[in-house]
């Protein structure tokens, strides 16, 4: 690991998002309708102190613990899953830049502080990466970046080819905003209110070394932070962000299920005493259950393993990966259940369940959701193989 547990971790602060639930809930169709999220909402939680929740103290940031962090994001998407979406990734973005130079977190929050946002693509395909003197030349497209438009700097994946073939390697670049622009190309299903448009550079713009973060530094855990919690590898965090906001989602439709039913018949038992309807609805209530069990399980593990000066163990890491990467599947299946049985009304436009029924199904489009090659990977190492992922 990069640092020792040289001091605890501060649980003072604490995250309330309360106060920015009724706006989010507010303006959740409008978000929709605009495929962005609303400004008042953006305000609301940087408020409540949301985005800079896992930021180091040192930069004006709350160093809360991650399970404090992703309940908060689990409340907001009950409201609204695409807020708690773009919102999540984009406050996670802190933890990333923790793991950076120094200068990189200066540049950053040193002029404009603490509720700086930061998006990304990390989707190294549409990049063109030059090695020069002091840093890099970049230039290229990138898709799905979430909640762009509010940000100011942006975190860019590429592939260096240049170095020679024995230093091919992944680096995230952070660029500023003149330096880049936002098309908008998001016109999509579901997740509507994540404004997650392309990110392109034309004329290929100089990032310095230091505003650079080489993949293996991630995996490996090599930081300048001081706070044991830093130690807990940056792409935990990553890979939670991106599916947690559904376990939110699908706790708002399966309250939105019970409320409908209660209010659809003069006989408000009647779907209580049909034997199909109780069983998904008891499926559903578990399979969120167990998700969130596991959630904050395996952060808890972890924060107590880095607090002890303890590294966490490298198949702990591959299973938390599958895990999460599990997550949107069963969602899918919740959300699925659901809606077979959710009625007539369900199917029109605008019907708050069948949003969250698109929300929930594109979730699974992002490369962290398909479960497929960290389950053969899991599967290999327990085997015997070699691990194959570096993003753990």
């Amino acid at each position: 690991m990069g640092q020792a547990a040289l001091k605890p971790v501060d649980t003072e602060e604490t995250l309330d998002v309360s106060a920015a639930l009724d706006v989010v809930s507010k303006h959740a169709a409008e978000g929709r309708k605009n495929r962005r999220i609303s400004e008042p909402v953006i305000t609301a939680l940087r408020d409540t102190g949301f985005f800079r929740s896992v930021l180091p103290k040192q930069y004006g940031g709350m160093e809360i613990h991650p399970s404090e962090f992703f309940r908060a994001a689990i409340d907001i998407a009950e409201r609204d899953m695409g807020t708690s979406w773009a919102a999540g990734i984009i406050a996670i973005h802190a933890f990333q830049l923790a793991m950076m130079d120094p200068k990189a977190c200066d540049d950053v929050y040193g002029k404009t502080g603490p509720d700086t946002l930061i998006s990304s693509s990390y989707n190294p395909t549409g990049a063109k990466v030059e090695t020069v003197e002091g840093g890099f030349k970049l230039s290229g497209r990138w898709g799905w970046s979430s909640g762009s438009a509010h940000c100011d700097w942006v975190l860019l994946g590429g592939l260096i080819f240049d170095q020679g073939k024995e230093n091919i390697h992944y680096r995230t670049f952070l660029v500023p905003k003149p330096d880049y622009v936002i098309e908008d190309t998001w016109f999509p299903m579901g997740l509507h209110s994540t404004g997650s448009n392309d990110i392109v550079i034309d004329e290929p713009c100089f990032v310095p070394t230091y505003r650079t973060h080489h993949q293996m530094d991630g995996f490996n855990g090599v930081h300048p932070q001081t706070s044991p919690m830093y130690n807990i590898p940056w792409a935990q965090t990553f890979i939670r962000v991106v599916c947690s906001a559904a376990i939110g989602g699908v706790k708002h439709a399966l309250q939105l299920f019970i409320d409908n039913a209660q209010g659809s018949s003069t006989d408000v038992t009647r779907l209580a005493s049909d034997p199909d309807v109780t069983r998904r609805v008891a499926e559903v209530a578990n399979m969120i259950d167990e998700t969130e069990v596991v959630l904050f399980r395996n952060f808890d593990k972890m924060m107590e393993q880095v607090e002890n000066g303890e590294e966490i163990p490298l198949i702990d890491r591959i299973k938390y990966r599958y895990q999460a990467s599990l997550v949107i599947e069963k969602m899918i299946k919740a959300m699925d259940m659901l809606f077979d049985v959710a009625g007539g009304r369900s199917v029109y436009e605008g019907s708050p369940i069948q949003d969250i029924w698109h929300d929930v199904h594109i979730a699974r489009a992002h490369v962290a959701n398909n479960p497929v090659s960290f389950g053969r990977n899991y599967g290999a190492v327990l085997l015997g193989a070699e691990n194959t992922d570096v993003f753990l």
